[in-house]
């Protein structure tokens, strides 16, 4: 069966990676090139691994991760649904069974929060690891830009993770930012990402749990 590694050397999906990270440099956006894609690949697969998903869900959340930002490179607008009409005849191609390709380009599809919704488990992680990803890794101009808020949210946090306890039914995501931005930067930003990590959880049977710099920042009952 197709892994994660056989889709790491497709050189048709590489460059579409790499033509996506290219153009959002050219519009000023923060790093979505080989190491945005690997963290998503992993995170998302390791956050399946850990609640007990079989196996090959687990790989194609972590193809999912790989592949879900080469829309890209056509149009930041719409780049989800952009994406899986792309990689659909490229998955196809590359060898995946066809009731593989549609989970993949479904999660792909509805991975942003303007216009997606969760519909499945690989979608759910995608979902997850991907609005996980903030860090100051992730800015490209030395010195960052103070006046962009993107820059000053992701340059600020100097550590982030996912953290699953498969018992008690959490996910969270916990990152350490230091007082060059601030809370109401962060969430200028993310507070749509989070509430569609909020949805992603519940799918999944789990809360989702928002902390940064060691407190809270939502407060939820149990997974509905």
């Amino acid at each position: 069966m197709i892994t994660v590694k056989d889709i790491q050397k497709d050189p048709k999906i590489s460059s579409l990676i790499n033509a996506a990270n290219k153009m959002l440099e050219a519009v000023g956006y923060t790093e979505h090139g080989p190491r945005h894609v690997g963290f998503v690949s992993a995170t998302a697969e390791q956050i399946l691994r850990q609640l007990g998903f079989p196996e090959r869900e687990c790989e194609l959340a972590a193809i999912a991760g790989w592949v879900h930002d080469v829309g890209n490179a056509v149009n930041r607008v719409n780049h989800g649904l952009t994406g899986g009409t792309l990689l659909f005849p490229l998955l196809l191609e590359a060898g995946l069974e066809l009731s593989e390709v549609t989970t993949i380009v479904g999660a792909v599809g509805n991975h942003e929060e303007q216009n997606g919704k969760v519909v499945s488990a690989v979608s759910a992680a995608l979902v997850i690891a991907d609005k996980s990803d903030a860090h100051r890794t992730r800015v490209r101009r030395t010195p960052y830009n103070p006046d962009d808020i993107h820059d000053r949210v992701n340059y600020a946090i100097s550590a982030n993770a996912v953290e699953v306890d498969a018992q008690q039914r959490t996910i969270r995501f916990s990152i350490e930012m230091d007082d060059t931005s601030s809370v109401m930067d962060f969430m200028a930003i993310y507070l749509t990402r989070m509430q569609m990590c909020e949805e992603a959880a519940h799918f999944l049977g789990c809360r989702f749990e928002l902390v940064v710099n060691g407190v809270h920042i939502n407060r939820q009952g149990a997974p509905r």
